[in-house]
């Protein structure tokens, strides 16, 4: 199974839905050069299949030159096709097969929403990290809800694999779930920026 484990958090880093590949590809390279990533995250719904396996080459060669570890979000079949780490998958339920298909060597990952439960079977099920989410409002995320922070206080005790902190980070919810998660993902939060480095060290990301 693919490690991807961290002794303290690092940054997960989420690409826009929508960018322009060549200018995206410059910001992100900045980006990776100045700050420690753990995982870069492609992740464009609703693009066309040749857009996406145009990006998913590009940012490869950008995160493979950086040795950090590229994954798709939900389309698996990529994976091997574009040489990447692995896939993020929207839905739980398939972490199973996912796993069967793609090998023991692929990151997998899964959103678990803020459910306990679905969070314990995907990781039964092969995932070698799973988030939770989000962690404050956010209307482009899961079902509504906001998970509790206490999930992930619990997570971090008892149970093993990695664990993801996603969706309306803040520089407050941040200090509070540094000690507790592997890894703060983060995307909206910083492209929405003129200067995306300058938004992670407003939001107090772990420097790595």
């Amino acid at each position: 199974m693919a490690e991807i484990i961290a002794e303290e958090p690092q940054i997960y880093l989420i690409t826009p839905a929508k960018f322009d590949l060549a200018t995206f590809g410059e910001t992100l390279q900045r980006v990776l050069d100045a700050r420690e990533i753990g995982c870069v995250r492609l992740d464009m719904p609703g693009a066309e299949a040749e857009d996406i396996a145009q990006a998913a080459d590009q940012l490869r060669d950008i995160c493979h030159q950086r040795d950090v570890a590229l994954v798709i979000a939900d389309h698996y079949r990529m994976v091997g096709v574009h040489g990447l780490d692995g896939v993020h998958l929207s839905d739980p339920r398939a972490v199973r097969d996912v796993r069967r298909d793609l090998g023991a060597d692929a990151i997998i990952g899964t959103f678990c929403g803020s459910s306990r439960h679905v969070g314990m079977n995907a990781g039964e099920g092969g995932a070698d990290y799973i988030t939770f989410g989000p962690t404050s409002p956010d209307p482009l995320l899961g079902d509504g809800s906001v998970v509790e922070l206490d999930l992930f206080d619990w997570w971090s005790k008892v149970v093993e694999v990695p664990v993801v902190a996603e969706g309306g980070l803040t520089p407050e919810l941040i200090t509070t779930l540094t000690p507790l998660v592997d890894f703060l993902a983060v995307g909206r939060e910083i492209w929405s920026h003129e200067d995306p480095l300058a938004a992670m060290q407003a939001l107090g990301l772990p420097r790595g």
